[in-house]
């Protein structure tokens, strides 16, 4: 019986101590999801906005910019464009447990996204 409750008393510190781990590594994830997005949808297509005055991303330089941003801080993640004027972030981060390895699970890995847009003014009535 002694042994039963000890396994049990190990599960709970696992999912406590373990999953706390893992819900502080998501939010981490997340964001730098949002900076290495935010990296990259500052990247304004010049030619395009002296031309027609239009403020688009340049989609290369955005995710070029996302990319340096998430191997400057040591994450995996990939970039995506949205749209004309949008780039998405998606950031993979695995950590190791610290009770959890007692029974074979060594690792948890926590995915975070973010989207962030190019906003050019305040849109609005007009006084």
């Amino acid at each position: 019986m002694l042994l039963a409750l000890f396994v049990a008393l190990v599960a709970l510190a696992g999912i406590v101590i373990d999953g706390g781990a893992k819900l502080n590594q998501a939010e981490n994830a997340t964001a730098i999801a949002q900076e290495a997005a935010r990296a990259g949808a500052g990247m304004v297509n010049q030619a395009n906005a002296y031309a027609t005055g239009s403020f688009t991303v340049d989609q290369g330089q955005a995710i070029a910019a996302a990319e340096q941003y998430l191997a400057s801080a040591g994450y995996r993640g990939t970039v995506t464009p949205v749209g004309n004027d949008a780039i998405e972030v998606t950031v993979t981060v695995t950590g190791p447990t610290k009770v959890l390895s007692i029974i074979g699970i060594d690792s948890m890995t926590s995915t975070g996204s973010a989207t962030a847009s190019l906003v050019t003014g305040v849109t609005g009535a007009q006084p």
